[in-house]
């Protein structure tokens, strides 16, 4: 298998990612976007009010330090020590990036050398295939399957070899909204500790587990030193626009990628920084009523999927619905999605354009549910409407 190097992934021979191909359509014929990941309001106003309050008294509107505010770096070790028993030095075992995606790109071209093997949960973000391709690594999937995107553990056995580096992992899981159990975090964990692999976990759904518990690998016998682990503030803050980031991990895996991420945006996101530094330590109604206002949403709009006639598949966590369009008298996800918003007025992505082999996820196409309660009525009734 050879590792692509181009950034985006294509659909019906159009040079654009999908995500601006679709918002694109959304804007072009007035339909309701559910394709993009994105909150349709804010988050809480405290924390805004933190960010201007920053921006008017200047902290941050220069070039922050280099790993990130003092203050935000004691914050995301303050979070790890909060929910996970986990003890990180601020100063040198956490890294503040441009968003959870810059912090896969940094640990990619950081730990990666030509032709290493990295395996990755398939479907996958669309940023991972380019960034092991940068690092010019090759990918290696461990597919996720329907109904219930388990993860092969024999599968996972059997694709590791010499050549094999790292494990990409994300738990919940984009698209499928599979969240790792104990025990499948565990043998995993166990699989890189008698290999020597090195992981990276990226975690920015983690407070978004409706069924389940997440496990950070970084907290299992054996990980401590081979993990990278990374989240953002984008998904548990609902300020997506913001693009702060972070790494935690041993010293010198933490110096390695942030000798990388140097490289690419060198700092960002100063006054931001400092209201994140805020947000992370609200109290845990906060977290608690962002994952039951999102499980509201995910029951709303997989329910009126069921009914217009999909095969729904409920995720366990993140912002994402996957359905199966097969029942509709529908083979094709891409060509569905390119229909759908001048059937209804409703816009999803299709999953095939995540999988090296499209023919993995041809009929699966994706929802995001991290909308209004309005929006997804909305959404359902012109489903509905349409399949009737």
């Amino acid at each position: 298998m050879t590792a692509r190097p181009l950034l985006n992934r294509r659909l019906d021979g159009l040079g654009t990612t999908i995500f601006a191909q679709m918002t694109a359509l959304a804007q072009r014929t007035g339909a309701i976007n559910l394709g993009q990941g994105f909150p349709d309001t804010d988050g809480p106003q405290e924390v805004r009010e933190a960010a201007v309050r920053a921006l008017r008294e200047g902290r941050g509107n220069q070039y922050p330090p280099g790993p990130g505010v003092p203050e935000l770096r004691a914050a995301v070790a303050e979070h790890q020590r909060r929910f996970y028993g986990l003890d990180f030095d601020p100063d040198t075992q956490v890294l503040v990036t441009m968003g959870a995606t810059e912090a896969v790109a940094a640990a990619m071209l950081a730990l990666l050398e030509p032709d290493d093997e990295v395996i990755a949960f398939e479907p996958y973000y669309d940023s991972y295939t380019a960034c092991i391709a940068m690092a010019g690594a090759r990918r290696v999937p461990l597919t996720l399957r329907a109904p219930d995107f388990r993860p092969d553990l024999d599968a996972l056995r059997a694709a590791i070899t010499p050549r094999t580096r790292l494990l990409l992992l994300n738990s919940p899981h984009n698209p499928t909204g599979m969240v790792l159990t104990r025990d499948e975090a565990a043998s995993i964990a166990e699989l890189a500790v008698a290999h020597d692999l090195l992981v990276v976990t990226d975690e920015v759904y983690e407070h978004l587990v409706f069924e389940g518990e997440h496990h950070p690998l970084i907290s299992l016998p054996g990980m401590r030193d081979r993990t990278v682990s990374i989240s953002s503030a984008g998904k548990t803050f609902s300020f997506t626009g913001w693009k702060v980031g972070w790494v935690t991990g041993s010293a010198p895996l933490v110096a390695a990628v942030r000798a990388a991420k140097q490289y690419l945006t060198f700092v960002g996101s100063g006054p931001f920084q400092y209201a994140v530094a805020e947000a992370l330590r609200l109290p845990d109604s906060h977290y608690t009523g962002l994952r039951e206002d999102l499980r509201a949403k995910r029951d709303l709009l997989s329910s009126g999927l069921e009914q217009a006639g999909f095969t729904v598949h409920r995720p366990q966590g993140t912002y994402f619905v996957t359905a199966d369009i097969r029942p509709l008298g529908e083979e094709d996800g891409a060509a569905f999605c390119l229909a759908l918003p001048q059937r209804c007025g409703v816009v999803a992505v299709p999953t095939s354009v995540f999988y090296d082999d499209p023919e993995e996820g041809r009929s699966l196409v994706r929802f995001a549910f991290c909308k209004q309660d309005s929006v997804l009525n909305e959404a359902v009734k012109r489903l509905a409407h349409w399949r009737a």
